[in-house]
């Protein structure tokens, strides 16, 4: 099968390998020897095929070099698949092979974030865990990528270590999955919003999906990651991994942090996160100091202006 341009594949034309995964709102299995997915809906009712098109549509829409880093940064709907006209799921892109791992049984299962917020333990002890300066590279490179989607005019909504990917080599970076819970800024959902617990916005509901939610989000996959913590929030003293930050970036951070915990509206955009991790840092300019307006004699306007016809030029005969 091919999904190449966005059109609609009917459910009877596939033919499915493994299933590889299910979660609460569908199971995902093999398609084409593994190369694309297919995530199948348990409730197809609770879809809104509309909006699931829209996402299809956005990929479509966007020059080669966008389309190509979406497809670098998520698992994105290629396309809706339909049985008698009424969506059942979609086709996704499978997660690169970077981003997985094999466990001690020879299976090969997804590097999800969960296996960066916690200390290693005995079951997954195959995962080359990340030096310090590659841990703070990955908290960069997952605010990077949340403000890509934000420029694109997109909403993450669920933000969490349940559905981010994570790889060390070739170079740190991270993959977003069940990206059919993504919208477009002031559209609907494909499906009622999900929630992960522990990964609330304590300002807002958990039906809601804002960039200001992203933002607070974004605050808790950053925090989460630097101090290998999976319950960490702003509002915490906290602690880093050692050799994580140095003193700039660590006062960088903390600024951000204090910010995170303030009201709705001034959380720190996924853009600022970037800044404070990178090896510039910010400089902060000073204000421009208006220049005085001249003064204005208005009594030049009130005079009476003596105005006199103004001769024209004869025609030539």
């Amino acid at each position: 099968m091919t999904a190449a341009d966005g059109s609609d594949v009917e459910r009877s034309s596939l033919v499915l390998g493994q299933r590889l995964g299910s979660g609460g709102q569908g199971d995902v299995f093999a398609l084409d020897g593994d190369a694309v997915l297919l995530k199948e809906y348990k409730n197809p009712s609770e879809v809104d095929g509309t909006e699931l098109a829209r996402l299809v549509d956005f990929r479509q829409s966007l020059p080669p070099s966008d389309r190509t880093r979406l497809d670098e940064l998520a698992a994105w709907p290629l396309c809706r698949v339909v049985q008698q006209g009424r969506p059942v799921g979609f086709v996704m892109n499978a997660a690169p092979q970077w981003m997985t791992w094999v466990n001690g049984a020879g299976s090969r299962r997804l590097q999800e974030m969960q296996f960066l917020l916690r200390t290693a333990k005995p079951g997954w002890r195959q995962i080359v865990q990340p030096a310090p300066e590659q841990r703070r590279d990955l908290a960069r490179s997952c605010a990077e990528a949340i403000a890509w989607f934000h420029a694109a005019g997109l909403v993450v909504g669920d933000i969490s270590h349940a559905n981010a990917l994570w790889a060390l080599f070739p170079n740190p970076a991270v993959y977003f999955l069940d990206c059919d819970g993504f919208r477009l800024a002031g559209s609907g959902a494909v499906l009622p919003q999900a929630a992960t617990p522990d990964w609330n916005d304590p300002l807002a509901p958990s039906t809601e999906a804002t960039v200001d939610t992203d933002a607070y989000k974004t605050a808790l996959m950053v925090t989460r990651i630097l101090t290998r913590d999976a319950y960490a929030r702003p509002d915490e003293s906290l602690s880093f991994v050692e050799g994580c930050l140095d003193d700039r970036r660590e006062a960088a951070v903390r600024t951000l942090l204090a910010q995170a915990k303030g009201p709705r509206g001034t959380r720190p955009k996924p853009g600022e996160w970037s800044i404070a991790l990178s090896e510039r840092g910010t400089i902060k300019l000073n204000a421009v100091t208006r220049r005085p307006r001249p003064a204005v004699d208005r009594s030049m306007f009130d005079v009476v202006r003596d105005r006199k016809p103004i001769p024209l030029r004869k025609p030539a005969p």
